[in-house]
């Protein structure tokens, strides 16, 4: 392992053209998660390369070269006689003994329970980073963000390849059975979906076990590779599914539904802005710190939106709502309302603006 390691301490880190993320690194020591390709390792070398060479060692857990064992013997002294100040475990597995520097950063998909680290979730691209990899920003680039997601890797992925790509990738990091539950996540994105609806369904052409299938389930939540909103004070309700990408939708599934697709888009905003939402009958998303209503209308009519607000008076009336935002493709303009301030925004302003 000792001439290993010297493999890495003496490699130069490349990195390609960087753009900014959201969040930052400081002399802090941090566990970074994230899905595959989400940018934690971007991030990471950004990060060394303003460091002294000399000074961090980058280790890929991922190494098939790398015997744990030996690593763990032998690790801390080299660190040590090289007077490491920051140690990088990318894609770090648990079997890997920690060891003692002034700066330790973790990346891996799961979130493991380390006090001593700052946890720092990274999501794929929200649309104002996306935007950072456009070359100009004009009517074009939300078309851009519904073909390439948020996955940064997308740009550079040749279009005929995208779908086959993103396939590859899912089916590197994710079990079989994990592969085959956010398949049938992507044709139900933006609906009602719980776990056994998905055993019920899987159970009809392959063998497989309830426990199996439930454990599965819940280890894509806490990859965050698929998401489930709440029904408002309704914590044992059917929850709703969204995928943590938009390209996942197109790559593993040929059902068509532009409508979910746009919901799936609006819901990861919200997720990557840290904002409470719930969804209840009829409504979208619920944001009650804001007393506020979102309706996913990519293309708004005024006469169906002003019936489609007809139908949820009883939810505005009950929780003092006080503003509906309708979000469209680009469509914008308001509608007189006697109990909330009704208004169309056009995704990329609602994105751009909150």
């Amino acid at each position: 392992m000792e001439i290993l390691l010297e493999e890495f301490y003496q490699t130069d880190l490349m990195l390609e053209k960087y753009h900014d993320r959201k969040v930052m690194l400081d002399a802090s020591s941090y566990q970074i998660v994230g899905i595959s390709q989400s940018g934690k390792t971007a991030l990471v070398k950004h990060y060394l390369l303003g460091l002294k060479k000399s000074s961090y060692l980058y280790i890929d857990c991922s190494d098939i070269r790398i015997d744990i064992a030996q690593l763990n013997i032998t690790l801390a002294s080299f660190c040590n006689r090289n007077r490491i100040d920051t140690l990088v475990l990318d894609n770090y597995t648990p079997e890997i003994s920690f060891v003692n520097v002034s700066q330790l950063i973790i990346t891996s998909e799961l979130h493991h329970n380390i006090e001593f680290l700052t946890l720092l979730q990274l999501y794929p691209l929200d649309y104002e980073e996306f935007l950072a990899y456009e070359h100009k920003y004009d009517s074009s680039a939300l078309n851009h963000f519904f073909q390439l997601g948020g996955l940064p890797i997308m740009h550079t992925i040749q279009s005929d390849r995208r779908n086959i790509f993103l396939q590859k990738v899912l089916q590197r990091v994710l079990t079989d059975i994990e592969f085959e539950i956010i398949i049938f996540c992507a044709k139900m994105i933006s609906q009602k979906l719980s776990a056994f609806s998905i055993y019920e369904r899987l159970k009809a052409h392959r063998k497989i076990s309830k426990d199996k299938l439930y454990y599965s389930f819940e280890l894509l939540k806490s990859k965050n590779y698929i998401h489930l909103l709440e029904k408002f004070e309704h914590t044992r309700a059917t929850k709703k599914v969204y995928l943590c990408d938009i390209a996942l939708k197109p790559a593993l599934s040929i059902e068509k539904n532009f409508a979910r697709l746009f919901e799936n888009m609006i819901y990861l905003e919200l997720l990557k802005s840290k904002t409470e939402c719930y969804y209840d009958d009829g409504i979208d998303f619920y944001l009650p710190k804001r007393d506020t209503v979102i309706l996913c209308k990519p293309f708004a009519d005024e006469r169906r939106l002003f019936k489609k607000i007809e139908s949820i008076e009883a939810f505005l009336f009950t929780h003092s709502i006080t503003k509906v935002t309708a979000i469209s493709m680009n469509k914008e303009g308001r509608l007189s309302h006697p109990l909330a301030e009704v208004e169309i925004v056009p995704f990329d302003i609602w994105a751009l603006g909150d």
